[in-house]
């Protein structure tokens, strides 16, 4: 495989789904609405201290009362999917499998799936992107008790029922490395358990990040086994999971520097098993699979769900478990950067780092990659004027590299790659960096909730319209304001675990 040229690739296949991605409390808002019982990011993002902005997801970009502007303007964008997620407790507000189902919010799912049909877009769905109920934690612990792996199936099943016959698109787990290890081992994320006692009082960074995890891949296996065994037959739809982890490259040619970056790309969803050097590394403190359980775990996935953003740099050493004893920079032996610096400490553009992942991931693992998240936020847009974030160019310049190398890795590299979502639609409430960290190709004016398409939104439509095949090369119009919008697995994180420690949204 060699590097990109300047010979423009070709086409991507007809059935090519791009689209872009959202997640439920980042951008609905209306806590309080419709029955909808509280998520454990509800207080933890209201209490001081735990976003960068204060910032919390009470109106987010009120998308849950506006999901008909929405729709509209994917619609003028030409996506043909779109990927959100479901918030558990809007289906069951105190979350059990005991526990009462709340229709209002299947209603309103069932609202905006159809509505998206409608306008010719293909639901793609998430089940759980971090909005655990607060009752459940409040119960037994959350993810930290084995109790939660029947309570997340049963809210799985109640979702394929509802919705499965027009879904056919599901992924269970939105990054479980996040899950895990922000959650309860740095704390940065709800419920913000950890050792630090300067920043929870309770947690125990040792053991609770690997104990959630282990919990969180047996609820994801659990779930696919009740979909492919009493839903899959009917609806005939594909289900999986999707991981965060970047490609890693090794600082120099020294073995235990190319060792190091081997670690950030085995991860046991797909391998069956934890990796030798997680057991090396954490010795009695990893949970153990049963039989059965291995059994369970390994194929689960229907496709490798891939979110990526970036190329690290690796070189061995550290003492840090969650990077895997593993340093990670973005600096050359010859003191250049690899890319473009966004606003994250974590993010730097690297598009040859996307192929190489892409290569590796499909031939390694064999099985269809679906791209679930991918983007970019530009430096210090937060404190643009409306006209300087609308010409987002850092932005531009990132989708530009990675469009094509998913072109390229498509087309000559005989990548299975079967969709492509950037993140994010909107502006929206990014975790423990609140509002200040931009990552939308749609700006959203937070005061009066105007969205207004930047240049790399219009980029992509233009780029997609031009590049999949049959799909026709007119571009899509789109205003330039916000009045009307109606005219307008490596993979870090349960199997990468120490990988790449791209701690998204985490104020560290």
């Amino acid at each position: 495989m060699g590097n990109s040229t300047s010979t423009p690739p070709a086409r991507l296949p007809k059935d090519f789904m791009w689209g872009f991605a959202t997640a439920s409390f980042q951008i609905e808002g209306s806590t309080d609405k419709d029955g909808r019982g509280k998520s454990i990011w509800d207080d933890f993002s209201r209490t001081p201290g735990k976003t960068r902005d204060g910032g919390n997801g009470d109106i987010a970009t009120d998308s849950y009362a506006r999901y008909k502007e929405d729709i509209a303007l994917l619609r003028q964008y030409g996506v043909r999917a779109y990927r959100f997620s479901i918030a558990w407790p809007r289906i069951i507000p105190l979350g059990g499998r005991a526990d009462p189902v709340n229709e209002r919010g299947i209603q309103w799912y069932s609202d905006f799936i159809d509505e998206l049909i409608k306008n010719g877009i293909t639901p793609f769905v998430t089940l759980y992107h971090w909005d655990l109920p607060q009752a459940l934690h409040e119960r037994y612990g959350g993810w930290l008790n084995r109790e939660v792996v029947a309570d997340f199936e049963h809210y799985a099943r109640v979702c394929f029922a509802a919705f499965g016959d027009r879904v056919k698109y599901w992924l269970t787990m939105n990054e479980p490395w996040c899950v895990s290890v922000l959650g309860y081992g740095r704390g940065v994320f709800a419920p913000g358990r950890s050792s630090d006692r300067a920043r929870s009082a309770e947690g125990d960074s040792s053991t609770e990040p690997w104990i959630v995890a282990h919990h969180v891949i047996l609820a994801h296996a659990s779930a696919v086994r009740a979909y492919r065994e009493s839903f899959k037959p009917k609806h005939g739809g594909v289900i999986g999971i999707t991981l965060n982890g970047d490609w890693a490259l090794p600082y120099d040619d020294s073995p235990e520097n190319v060792a190091a970056a081997q670690h950030a790309l085995d991860d046991p969803i797909y391998l069956g098993h934890y990796p030798d050097f997680m057991h090396e590394m954490l010795g009695e403190r990893l949970p153990v699979f049963t039989p059965d359980e291995l059994t369970l775990v390994k194929g689960s996935s229907d496709f490798y769900g891939m979110n990526t953003y970036t190329t690290n740099l690796c070189k061995a050493g550290g003492d840090d478990e969650f990077q895997g004893l593993v340093e990670y920079t973005f600096t050359r032996s010859n003191g250049t950067q690899l890319g473009t610096q966004a606003h994250c400490a974590w993010l730097q553009t690297y598009p040859q780092g996307f192929r190489d992942l892409l290569n590796y991931l499909y031939k390694k693992y064999k099985k269809p990659i679906y791209v679930t998240e991918n983007g970019f936020a530009v430096k210090d847009e937060h404190a643009m004027s409306l006209e300087d974030a609308l010409h987002d160019a850092d932005r531009v310049e990132y989708f530009r590299g990675m469009t094509d190398a998913i072109a390229r890795a498509v087309a000559e590299d005989g990548v299975d790659v079967r969709a492509y979502f950037p993140w994010s639609l909107l502006d929206n409430f990014e975790w423990a960096d609140g509002y200040e960290t931009r990552f939308g190709v749609t700006y959203v004016d937070y005061v009066t909730q105007k969205r207004y398409p930047k240049d790399s939104g219009k980029f992509l439509a233009k780029w997609f319209a031009e590049n999949v095949e049959n799909s026709g090369s007119t571009t899509p119009r789109l205003s330039t304001g916000g009045a009307s919008l109606d005219n307008l697995p490596t993979t870090q994180l349960i199997g990468t675990w120490p990988a790449v420690v791209r701690t998204r949204g985490a104020k560290l």
